[in-house]
């Protein structure tokens, strides 16, 4: 007999291993592409979009050869997108209209935009104090997703899933999602950490990076350079193929015909997983254990050989991996990481804080080699997006809670706009198949 609920399930656990394990074989044996991908790491294909394309690799001479990494939103690069924005401006309202609507927005679509989306900027009444206080939690993932699931409640009309209807539904949790993110930050911070709450409202009249660090801060004081360089990051984090985790599971849910607010709850839970959205969480912790055991951020040879001991699953978590380093897609560069650097040098000599941006920027040339010569992996391997978005936050002061949500902030966009590419263009649900491998009994 076991004392408790605890002994019981570790005990059940061996069980279970027992009963659910396949043997690897199996898989190859079968033909089964482990993840979705085969045995080259490439993605299976499940479907066509429009929205945005990936580009990793390219045929030379008959052979696929890797390539610079691109990245496409609805047929234009997105640093051409960026790089056009005037220094002033803030880009995330113009590409969340072009990104839903499938074309760039003239002047004045994209006046009405910026208007609808500010006007949106406001939580049902006592929304905040009842649903979002009620329950703080350190997982401001989780708090969002319960939040979300909870305006369905104030909706006149939120099982229609027509187009139009749905496209209202998701303009406003784009419109919704800083707040429903800092609210939820701000109720954990007052009731869990015992610290100040504030809640400031957002100005309808500013951008959304503006309106997160509005809200985030006492003063609600913020610098152009901030400003811009969150809203560079909401950009590069809107949009990544229609084969992301959280994407794809937009797409799955939709085509059972669900209602937005279960869909898009959906693909929170999905974004939340370390192997997701939450890698920049790592990137950061792996930093932090660096600097404590790295003395010189300019000696090279003193860095190469802490990496070499987190490669051999000697230092940091023991899983031998150097965070912020390879993608699943990308290979020779990640465009987004590209775009964003500039960002961060510009934010670094702001924050005083070009120390630390050149042990990353030693990290980023010394770690593919490392990885290359230990691992044996010589198809490239480069820094992704999430190697420097969570010194950017950092830097911006955001807490690490708000990392993975600020993601979400902007991945809602794409999400929303493949809900809405597959309401259009299908009507069956996605069902693949599982082989069973069951023994009868």
């Amino acid at each position: 007999m076991v004392n408790s609920m605890v002994d019981y399930v570790i005990e059940k656990e061996k069980i279970c291993r027992e009963n659910d394990n396949i043997a690897p074989r199996l898989y190859e044996e079968y033909g089964v592409n482990s993840g979705l991908r085969d045995e080259n790491g490439n993605g299976v294909l499940t479907g066509l979009t429009n929205i945005s394309k990936i580009k990793s690799s390219q045929i030379v001479d008959g052979k696929k050869t890797p390539c610079e990494g691109e990245l496409w939103y609805r047929g234009y690069r997105v640093e051409d997108l960026i790089g056009n924005l005037k220094p002033d401006e803030f880009g995330f309202e113009k590409i969340a209209y072009l990104l839903l609507m499938g074309e760039m927005p003239n002047k004045q679509e994209e006046e009405e935009f910026k208007l609808y989306i500010g006007n949106c900027r406001t939580l049902p009444t006592n929304f905040t104090r009842d649903v979002i206080m009620k329950a703080p939690s350190e997982d401001i993932m989780n708090s969002m997703t319960r939040s979300i699931l909870a305006l369905a409640a104030y909706d006149e009309n939120p099982k229609d899933i027509s187009v139009s209807n749905s496209l209202r539904q998701c303009i406003q949790l784009i419109s919704e999602f800083p707040m429903l993110a800092v609210y939820a930050y701000n109720a954990y911070n007052h009731y869990e950490k015992n610290e100040s709450m504030y809640i400031h409202h957002p100005d309808p009249a500013l951008s959304t990076a503006e309106n997160i660090l509005r809200m985030m801060r006492p003063d609600k004081s913020y610098t152009m350079t901030e400003a811009k360089v969150l809203d560079t990051a909401l950009i590069l984090h809107m949009e990544h193929g229609g084969g992301n985790n959280s994407t794809f599971t937009t797409r799955v849910v939709t085509s059972s015909g669900s209602d937005t607010y279960s869909t898009i709850a959906a693909a929170m839970s999905s974004l939340k997983g370390p192997k997701h959205g939450g890698a920049n969480i790592k990137v950061m912790e792996m930093m932090e254990d660096i600097r404590a055991h790295v003395n010189d951020y300019t000696d090279k040879e003193e860095i190469a050989a802490y990496l070499s001991k987190i490669v051999d699953k000697k230092a940091f978590d023991g899983k031998g991996l150097i965070y912020g380093m390879g993608h699943a897609v990308y290979s020779l560069s990640d465009p987004r990481e590209r775009v964003f650097k500039q960002y961060v040098k510009q934010l670094a000599a702001e924050k005083n804080r070009e120390q630390d941006l050149v042990l990353y920027e030693n990290i980023e040339e010394l770690a593919p080699k490392i990885i290359a010569e230990k691992r044996h992996i010589f198809k490239g391997v480069s820094p992704n997006v999430d190697f420097y978005s969570g010194f950017v936050y950092d830097m911006l002061g955001m807490p690490k809670e708000l990392y993975t949500a600020i993601f979400a902030i902007a991945r809602i966009v794409g999400w929303s706009a493949h809900r809405i590419e597959e309401l259009i263009c299908t009507d069956k649900i996605i069902r693949p198949a599982y082989m069973s491998v069951m023994e009868e009994k």
